[in-house]
């Protein structure tokens, strides 16, 4: 009787220190597998950078579009109308033509 008890406490202990081992190995794996798949893990941060490259360079685009359109309005302040800019708007929003200019009518397809 006394040697089933020590097989069974031996087998215990074995099985204890196997569950123990392979329940490190699992929370390792899983933070592991985190680190580089999860919201802020290695590719999100790849991610995250080409999205900064992308967002740089269109706002790089913007801010030159918004100062080529500041200088256009510049140009249409009562205090200094640019007279070439005024004719070409009054032109275009009124479609205007002065005798003397060539029109050319394009025909759509």
């Amino acid at each position: 009787m006394f040697a089933a008890m020590v097989s069974r406490t031996r087998l215990k202990s074995i099985l204890s220190g196997l569950a123990l081992y392979t329940l490190a190995a699992l929370m390792v794996g899983y933070f592991g597998v985190n680190a580089y798949t999860g919201k802020y893990g290695l590719n999100a941060r790849q991610e995250l950078d080409q999205e900064i490259i992308a967002l740089t360079s269109e706002l790089a685009r913007l801010k030159k579009e918004r100062a080529e359109g500041e200088q256009r309005v510049s140009l249409l302040r009562s205090d200094r109308v640019d007279p070439d800019m005024l004719d070409e708007r009054v032109r275009f929003q009124l479609d205007y033509v002065n005798p003397r200019d060539l029109v050319r009518i394009n025909k759509p397809n």
